[in-house]
């Protein structure tokens, strides 16, 4: 996959198993600075969460975590390889998500972004997501703490 894109290739979006947590762990170290832990995505195997990874030619590249609450859900951690990034993989994760969120008649997903991240801002923002508020000091920073943008879809009108 050295030569071509990852957007060039299928990818297959399914649902995450215990046993890919492994390979959850090593995307998350290599994409998040401050990586969540194997025990909090091992306590995301619950009825209420929605657990996806992207495959590309057997290669898991990303993943997302949905908690749904009644009819909202909290999209808690979306994450894609460095090596691939900015080619399509968080869109289609997103998109996934997006089109199973509708399908369990959820009318509302919201999401906090760290506001230094520019690329999953504008992906958020150009898949139909808008900025409702801000959260001061949420995210553990190098140099402290960081806000985050907290962002909304609507799935009705």
């Amino acid at each position: 996959m050295s030569e071509q894109k990852a957007s060039d290739f299928d990818v297959l979006i399914k649902p995450m198993l215990e046993v890919d947590v492994p390979d959850v762990l090593e995307v998350e170290r290599q994409g998040h600075s401050f990586p969540w832990t194997e025990a909090i995505f091992r306590d995301s195997f619950r009825g209420n969460y929605r657990l996806w990874t992207a495959w590309v030619e057997e290669r898991l590249l990303g993943f997302a975590v949905v908690a749904y609450l009644f009819d909202e859900a909290h999209l808690l951690n979306l994450c894609v390889s460095p090596k691939v990034q900015g080619q399509g993989i968080g869109r289609r994760l997103l998109r996934h998500l997006v089109a199973e969120a509708s399908l369990d008649h959820i009318w509302q997903i919201i999401l906090e972004v760290r506001v230094s991240n520019d690329a999953a801002y504008h992906l958020y923002k150009s898949e139909g997501f808008r900025q409702i508020g801000r959260r001061p000091d949420y995210y553990p920073a190098a140099q402290g703490r960081e806000d985050a943008r907290v962002m909304a879809f609507s799935l009705r009108d």
